[in-house]
């Protein structure tokens, strides 16, 4: 009997479909002959950090462009390619990424730099993870990054999520305040949203002083190139010719979405395997793009409130059922007030109501805007999704209270 006999039958020990399917995740770092169209905005983000290769303090830079056009990737690619040089030179540079719509407030962003960049044994300081209070952090963050780097790189993505800019102005100013001395510290902020520099403090402003990078999305042959350099986390002929042209295609028109075209093609892959498929098809395809939009709809509203849900329903409703795309608040009210009565929720305030809206604005899980009614009166906001109300309604009916909507219709 060969050892394999004795495998669990419950499990599956082939994979008909994919060679190497970490190709295909988000975290996976590609080497650079497989990034593509970036080549302008590598050479950028390689000029402002190129002081940190002789221990100098690099140049602080803000990278904007929208969802997947490659920012966080090109940032973290040059970061490690920057390290990796200084090394030549016993030149110590650490890095941390902070993904700030995950770790927002102060004292978790410099919690987690100073776990990143310290070496106990050097530093002479542990970083708890509790028990400690903000300032408290900032002391042990100083001397981890003094004892243990000549440069640090912060890389803040998603950094318009910020609750404080405050960490800002203390990064980026440490050495100015003679709180490190023997290092210094550089700042990449990374965002989908422009005018986030506008809304900083006047304190941040006059402090941090940067470059900004601006990204544009990705075209169809550049998206086709992109894939076709991960196609080897798949088995030889497993893709069918018209695979990725079309996956590239319909990511194209997601304003060229490197990221979502990558989703689409991994889940093309799983709904293959699942059907115990031998070849990916375009069909698995145009299924994959309903699955990835659904996903990352549900990551965006996942632990939101039911009232929050229910307003999404509701806005999801009237979207469906008019040939207008925006709402003004008091239209999606009214709608929500028959939601709320439907689903036996307390109706709150049309107040409360525009509060979540923004919030959700503000989450990028709609789009609103502030439209002027005429002279002498006001203003008012109208609303609008950003995903397909079919794929917003079948996410939101997942939630066991919402669920029975989908009855009453």
């Amino acid at each position: 009997m060969s050892a394999n006999d004795d495998r669990d039958p419950l499990f599956r020990y082939d994979d008909p479909v994919f060679a190497d399917e970490r190709l295909l995740e988000i975290t996976h770092l590609p080497g650079p002959d497989r990034i593509v169209g970036r080549d302008e905005q590598m050479q950028r983000v390689a000029d402002a950090l190129n002081p940190a290769i002789f221990g100098s303090e690099p140049n602080h830079l803000f990278i904007f462009g929208k969802t997947g056009t490659g920012k966080s990737l090109i940032s973290r690619s040059v970061t490690k390619r920057v390290i990796s040089e200084a090394e030549r030179d016993n030149v110590t540079v650490k890095y941390a990424f902070i993904d700030c719509g995950e770790q927002n407030t102060e004292a978790s962003i410099i919690k987690t730099i100073a776990q990143l960049v310290n070496e106990p044994g050097d530093s002479g300081v542990s970083i708890p993870d509790r028990g400690l209070g903000t300032g408290d952090y900032y002391k042990r963050l100083w001397q981890a990054v003094d004892r243990c780097t000549d440069v640090t790189i912060v890389i803040l993505d998603e950094i318009d999520m910020l609750e404080d800019d405050e960490v800002l102005r203390k990064l980026s100013r440490a050495g100015e305040n003679r709180r490190i001395s023997n290092s210094s510290i550089g700042i990449i902020g990374i965002s989908n949203k422009i005018d986030f520099p506008d809304h900083l403090s006047e304190r941040v402003k006059s402090s941090l002083s940067r470059d900004e990078l601006v990204f544009s999305p990705y075209d169809a042959n550049q998206l086709v190139e992109i894939l076709e350099k991960r196609q080897d986390a798949f088995h030889d002929g497993v893709l069918s010719d018209d695979v990725i042209p079309l996956t590239a295609a319909l990511a194209a028109q997601e304003h060229g979405d490197a990221r979502k075209a990558i989703d689409i093609l991994r889940n093309a892959g799983r709904i293959a395997k699942k059907q115990n498929a031998t070849r990916v098809t375009a069909n698995h395809v145009r299924d994959a793009k309903e699955k990835t939009e659904a996903d990352r709809f549900n990551e965006l509203i996942e632990g939101s409130p039911q009232q929050a849900k229910a307003i999404l329903y509701s806005l999801t409703l009237l979207t469906e059922n008019s040939t207008q795309k925006e709402f003004p608040t008091k239209i999606i009210y009214n709608q929500y007030k028959e939601v709320a009565r439907q689903l036996d929720f307390d109706v709150l305030s049309e107040r409360r109501v525009q509060e979540i809206l923004q919030e959700q604005n503000f989450l990028n899980v709609i789009q609103s805007e502030r439209e002027g009614r005429g002279r002498g009166r006001g203003a008012h906001a109208k609303h609008r999704l950003l995903e397909n109300p079919s794929i917003v309604k079948k996410v939101l009916l997942r939630d066991s209270r919402l669920a029975v909507l989908e009855e009453t219709e």
